[in-house]
Order: C-alpha cells, then sequence, then structure tokens
C-alpha cells in the first residue's frame, strides 16, 4: 500500500465526521425505523428532499444552533411534509413530541461518532494541517465547538460564510489556500463522490473516499480517488 505524499488534509463534515460516510439520508431514515412510522421509503426521500430545499433557501438555522436544533429542524419539516400530504397522522403536540423524541436518538448516534473523528482528528494534527471545507448553514463553528472539534482546524470553509457550495472546485481551493500548501501535498477527504470526491481531484489534490450508504445508487469511477475506504479510520493506512 503506497504512502500519500501528504503535509494537510481537507476534512468534509456533514455524512463524514458525523456519521462516517454514510449519507444523512440514510441516516434519518434509520431514525424513522427505529421509531416504527408507517411511512414508505419513497415518501421519506420526498420529505427528506423537501427539508434540505427548504434550509437551502430559508435561513431557519442560526448560528447558535447546536447539532440537536438542526435536527429537529430538520425532522419538524420532514413530518410537516408527511402530515400534509397525509402520510402520516398526527396532531400538532404528537408532532412536537415525536420531533424531539426523534432528535434525541440521533443526536446521541451522532455524538457518539463525533467522538471518534475527534480522537483521531486530534492524532493527525501532531503531523499534519488540518481544515475543514462543509456545505452547511452557517452554524458550523457551534457544532464543532460542541464536538471538541474547533481547536483542530487550522480554518473553517463553510458554504454560508464564503457563498460557495460544492461542488465547486473554488471552495476547495479556498481549503488549499488556508493550509499554505500545493494541491499535490493535500488530502481531501469526503464521503460524496460528485462533490468531494470529484472537485478535489480535479483540482489535483489525493482525495479519498469515505464510502457509506449511499443516497444514490449510482456506479462511480473508483479509480478517480487515491483510495476506497469504508471507516474514517482507515485513512491512516495512506499516510
Amino acid at each position: 500500500m503506497d504512502k500519500l505524499p501528504i503535509k494537510g488534509i481537507l476534512f468534509d463534515f456533514g455524512g463524514t465526521l458525523d456519521t462516517d460516510g454514510n449519507h444523512w439520508g440514510e441516516v434519518l431514515w434509520d431514525v424513522y425505523q427505529h421509531f416504527d412510522l408507517p411511512v414508505a421509503k419513497a415518501d421519506f426521500r420526498e420529505a427528506y428532499k423537501t427539508g434540505e430545499r427548504t434550509l437551502a433557501t430559508q435561513p431557519l438555522i442560526q448560528a447558535n444552533f447546536h447539532f440537536a436544533d438542526v435536527l429537529r429542524t430538520k425532522f419538524g419539516i420532514q413530518l410537516d411534509y408527511l402530515i400534509a400530504h397525509r402520510l402520516l397522522s398526527l396532531s400538532s403536540g404528537e408532532k412536537e413530541q415525536l420531533a424531539a423524541s426523534m432528535t434525541d436518538y440521533a443526536d446521541g448516534q451522532t455524538r457518539a461518532i463525533l467522538a471518534e473523528s475527534a480522537a483521531l482528528l486530534s492524532e493527525l494534527k501532531k503531523q499534519y494541517k488540518l481544515a475543514l471545507v462543509s456545505n452547511f448553514y452557517g452554524n458550523i463553528r457551534t457544532v464543532l465547538e460542541d464536538a471538541s472539534l474547533l481547536p483542530l482546524f487550522e480554518q473553517i470553509i463553510e458554504s454560508a460564510v464564503v457563498g460557495v457550495r460544492k461542488p465547486n472546485p473554488a471552495i476547495f481551493a479556498l481549503g488549499v489556500c488556508a493550509l499554505d500548501l500545493p494541491a499535490s501535498q493535500v488530502l481531501v477527504v469526503g464521503d460524496s463522490f460528485p462533490k468531494d470526491i470529484k472537485p478535489a481531484h480535479r483540482l489535483g489534490c489525493h482525495p479519498i473516499w469515505l464510502k457509506g450508504r449511499q443516497w444514490e445508487a449510482e456506479q462511480q469511477d473508483e479509480t478517480l480517488p487515491d483510495a476506497v475506504v469504508r471507516h474514517l479510520s482507515e485513512i491512516k493506512a495512506y499516510l
């Protein structure tokens, strides 16, 4: 196994550091199943997409929101969609209580993974410059501080702040500049092939695809990234 000529690492956040490679749509579907909700997956997918579009176009997430606040907002929008389309029957009070319970469960699962990610990044920081490049809602610093991750990064590049989103390679270029390294010495770790791996490769970085459960069942060219791993800790084998 060849070692990569790396001096800095750019990490994605959502789907990478918080779920160990699993797409958030799949993670939240697990929550629906845990609570035995009588919702078909196809209907859940529409509710999920509606929620993501809503958050992308409306300033519902505040800079001081914790991760649980983001989850509660997402579940609220999804449940509203399902209720409005008569796919789920809940009173207003029942909806609020269910959203709170789903949030507590999902937040607990996420905290455990974030703790593992923090331990790994603390180890990597001893040898490499680290930065974060994320499509997020403007509250990533609050989320990172809660997870003890904020001090580990040289800089945070957040789409809502810098005004550019993945898959535009420009957001990764900002990360490379933040590390003050040539792209050829920068590793990019992310769970999304189109949003992380392709733009990082185009920029000249070394991408590693953290391939968990995918939202879309598309075949990807797995020769494009320098490596494909199933768990975040496996990147150490290439450093």
